[in-house]
């Protein structure tokens, strides 16, 4: 899939077939995520595959926001060290790594956002790390409506040389 066919068509997916991620389709989402530029380098980023169906149930006790994740065949917990940047670092992996699963016909969804140390406890991430979001994935369990989004137009959020002058 091209890269803005990915970026045009991703949308958050929720509800999951009981069907496994294949390990090569995982490695390439991980791949996407540590490839990912960062500010000075640093990495701060750290990845948790987590599979097990008991674990991912607990997860989804534990992440108020996103039950769905105990249904989910897999996730990716991001964990990162408290650095300036590491939430913007983070965050671009994250959305490498969505956009990757997406372009493998594997849909995923960010959950959660901080204040997740019951998840950190779980798996073992170490008291100095900060568990920034959940990503769980699989194959999504609904026909969706790839790239039907609901956005505002150019002329309403982007501008041309000076705030007011749309860009359309």
């Amino acid at each position: 899939m091209d890269v803005f066919d990915a970026i045009r068509t991703l949308l958050a997916v929720r509800r999951y077939q009981d069907r496994p991620v294949p390990e090569d389709a995982i490695r390439r989402v991980l791949e996407a995520g540590r490839l990912t530029a960062s500010a000075v380098n640093k990495q701060p980023w750290h990845f948790v595959v987590v599979q097990d169906r008991d674990t991912l149930r607990q997860i989804g006790t534990l992440v108020s926001s996103a039950p769905y994740i105990a249904q989910a065949p897999m996730a990716i917990v991001v964990a990162v060290e408290r650095t300036p940047w590491a939430v913007s670092d983070a965050s671009r992996a994250i959305q490498s790594m969505l956009l990757t699963a997406w372009s493998e016909g594997i849909g995923g969804n960010w959950s959660g956002f901080g204040g997740m140390d019951g998840v950190g406890g779980l798996l073992g991430i170490p008291a100095e790390l900060d568990v920034l979001a959940v990503l769980p994935l699989g194959y999504p369990a609904d026909a969706i409506g790839r790239g039907e989004k609901n956005r505002k137009p150019l002329d309403q959020g982007d501008h041309r040389e000076r705030w007011g002058r749309p860009f359309a």
